[in-house]
Parts: C-alpha cells; structure tokens; sequence
C-alpha cells in the first residue's frame, strides 16, 4: 500500500494543500505512486507535521471493532479535515476525513457501523503497515539492553514471554513508531531470531564440549560446519547490507563474537566495540536500519525524519539507497535538512514546502505547464551540492558574510591592480602591496590559481 496523493483542508498550521505523490505523464509508472519521497522546506513549514499526519491517520484506521462482520471506529474522525489517497496492487482507495465522518470511496461511516468489505476490509486486516523512524532513536534504556550479553537476557525471558512478544507485535501487520520511549517488548520481538539463535549456538558448544570434541581440531571443525549448515546467523544477511553503510567508519559486524546482541568491530584493532560505545551515527543507523531488515516491509509506508543525524556527508550520500535495499517494496517519505540526501531524488519526488508572503504554507512546483518529466527545471541528481543549496534550498549565497566581505575586498583591490597595470605602474611599492594583498585574500578564499 502507497499513499497516492493528500489533500489537506486543515491541520495544525496546514491549510488548502494538495500533495501529488505519483509519477509524472513521460515516466514508465506514470500515475503511480513514488516509491519514496523527500519532504524539504524552511523550518517550521510542516515537514514533521506531515509525517505524523501520515502516522495519526493510519492509527485511526487500526482503531477499529469488528462486530459481527461490521467494523466499527472507536474514533470518528482522522487527525484532519482532508482525503488521503492510497494505491494498492493497481487499486485506489480514497479515505476522506470530514467533521465527525469518514468516507471511504465516497460512502459515509460515521456514528454508524457498516461492513466496509472488500478492498478496505482487506486494507484494515493485514496490510496496514506503517514504520515511523523519528530524529530521537537512541534512549540509555534501548542501548543498555543492546549492550547485555544475550544469554543474560535469554535467561530473564521465559518461552513463554516470547510467545507473547511475537503474538503481540504481528509482523505483518503493525504501526510502530520508533522513538526515545519505544516499547523494550518490540524490540525483544525484533530480535527474536538473533535470542534464538545465541541459544541454540551456546546448546551445540556445549554438546561438543560434553562429546570431548574440544580437543580434537579436526573433529570440532567438521560438527561446527554441520551445525552452522543447518543454523543460519540471521546477521549474515544483515551484515551483508549493513557492512557497506558503516565501512567508512572502519566498522563492520562481527559474525562470531556471541558477547553482544550486534557486535560491531573495529577494522584498525580487530576487536568488538560494546554498542554503547559506537558513535551516535553508527548507534542511529544500526537502530533504524534493523526494523527494516527484521519486518515485513513489502507494501510498508516508512516514514523518515532527518535520516541525516549525527552522519558525516559521505554517509548521507547513500542512506536512503541503503534503506531501500532493504526495504524494495516499501514506499519512503522523507523529511530533510539535507542537500545531499535531497540529490538521490528526481525533481517530481521532491515535496518542497514554502511561507507564501502571508506566512502561509504551499508547495513549490518545479515544473511548468503540464506535470510532465521533460518540463522540470532542474533535476538534483545531476547538480553541484552549491547548486542544489541555492536552486533547491533557496541559499542565497553561496558562503557566509565574511566570506563576501572578503569578495569584494578581492574585487576591489583587483581593479586598483588593473588600473596600475594600464598605467605602468604594476612594479611600484603600491602595485606591490596590492598584488599582495590580492595574493593573500585569494588564498584564504581557496580561489588562488
């Protein structure tokens, strides 16, 4: 499921906005939903707003009884006066919210129950899948449970607790919000395969030990390749998408090391980094990168706010494309300070969010005429990131104050350098402390040839 366009009639400071989320006339899934998109804009414009409009109105539509066949909502009404269009396998389903109703393809449910059926019944039982990836991941509490030894946490859960985890956190269908106060129990149910696999890695060492392989190099080798044949590390896939998005850092996973729940090691020392330690970029990529690996994604809206924390340029460069591979079936909505994460978008899946004279907020356009691919402006995935700062960001300048205090300071001392050189007079003690000074403001603006 793909949200394929909002119309927002009123929320919070929102008001008359129409959001297009599908593909351009010219495009080879023209009229389709984008399968990710990046929300910019000056702060304060709404960019977190729309994601957790997005969340709210998914909420609304899991908080529903089903009697007698008949859904009935606890709550009447959405977040927002407006319509949310959604798009699935080839199906549109317009949710409109209005006062205290709700329509779904134009039929009412208000007060009244009534038996949705077909499309919706289907969208309201299994597929309701929504990932919200919030700028405030890492809390003491999450990493300090990432940082036990995993037997210690197996040893606290019972089988039982675990059932009840995985029974209550549904993997394909589910609305989860990740944030500083996220519930412990899902991550316990995320890291279900990786628990049961530190158990059934620590019951075969000890089963050899007990057989007396221990001493006997070949033998223990030949038990460990069966048994590692027919129990797979659920962080061999992991590390396989994962180690290219920290090897920058030096950093890969340890497939080994059975200490930590991800031991991630240094590449300079050889040796395992208590996830505690990790830097806060290495800690926000790990925590937002695993749900994505762990859960059902496909036919999932995952909602990103500043994926770009605590990450150095080179990193944000290729961030989305690593959410993306893995989650392919996922559509992303992005929200983003970014100029570099904004150059892995085409201009028609870049939400642009803009104050209008009167403090009103609209969408820039950056097409004219007919929304079609040959008629965008400009296309950031083939600008310069200065380009992309004042064509997309609106930067004025291109650096700060000081450096154009010094611009034209070095414009000016150049024409004086100019009209001494028409006159003859380059080599005099003037022209020689002109030259200079032209000689040491280029070099501080980089700009000497």
């Amino acid at each position: 499921m793909k949200i394929k366009s909002l119309q927002i009639d009123a929320y919070r400071h929102l008001q008359n906005l129409h959001l297009d989320f599908t593909y351009p006339a010219g495009h080879d899934k023209a009229g389709q939903p984008l399968d990710k998109i990046c929300i910019i804009g000056q702060s304060a414009t709404g960019k977190t707003s729309l994601l957790e409009l997005v969340r709210d109105s998914f909420t609304q539509l899991d908080d529903v009884e089903v009697i007698n066949g008949h859904y009935i909502f606890k709550h009447f009404r959405l977040t927002f006066d407006g319509q949310l269009e959604f798009w699935k396998n080839g199906g549109a389903l317009k949710i409109k919210a209005k006062k205290d109703s709700i329509f779904f393809n134009e039929q009412e449910f208000g007060n009244t129950s009534g038996n949705i059926g077909g499309f919706v019944e289907k969208l309201l039982s299994d597929d309701l899948k929504l990932l919200y990836l919030t700028t405030g991941l890492i809390s003491k509490k999450l990493i300090d449970i990432l940082n036990q030894n995993p037997l210690n946490i197996l040893n606290e859960l019972s089988k039982e607790q675990y059932a009840e985890f995985q029974k209550k956190y549904n993997r394909s269908s589910y609305i989860y919000e990740f944030n500083q106060n996220s519930n412990e129990e899902v991550w316990f149910a995320l890291l279900y395969d990786t628990l049961d696999y530190r158990k059934r890695f620590t019951q075969m060492a000890s089963e050899l030990i007990n057989k007396g392989a221990i001493g006997d190099l070949a033998k223990l080798n030949r038990e460990y390749a069966t048994w590692a044949t027919e129990n797979k590390n659920p962080l061999e896939s992991f590390a396989k998408i994962f180690n290219p998005a920290i090897e920058k850092m030096y950093l890969e996973v340890d497939l080994i090391n059975t200490e930590f729940l991800f031991p991630i090691k240094s590449h300079s020392k050889d040796e395992v980094i208590p996830t505690q330690s990790l830097s806060t970029g290495t800690k926000g990529l790990l925590l937002s990168m695993f749900p994505l690996y762990t859960l059902d994604t496909n036919d999932a809206i995952i909602l990103l706010d500043e994926p770009e924390t605590s990450l150095y340029p080179d990193i944000q460069l290729d961030i989305i494309k690593n959410y993306q591979s893995l989650a392919p079936g996922a559509q992303f909505i992005v929200a983003t300070h970014s100029p570099l994460i904004a150059s892995g978008f085409d201009p028609w899946e870049i939400v642009e969010l803009k104050f209008n004279s009167e403090g009103n907020v609209y969408r820039e356009l950056y097409y004219e005429g007919e929304n079609h691919v040959d008629n965008y402006k400009y296309n950031p995935r083939y600008m310069r990131w200065d380009d992309i700062l004042q064509r997309i960001f609106d930067m004025e300048n291109d650096g700060s104050s000081l450096r154009k205090q010094k611009l034209d300071k070095l414009a000016t001392c150049n024409v004086k350098y100019k009209k001494l050189q028409k006159e003859d007079k380059a080599e005099t003690e003037d022209g020689k402390k002109i030259l200079q000074e032209i000689q040491k403001l280029s070099k501080e603006l980089s700009m000497w040839k």
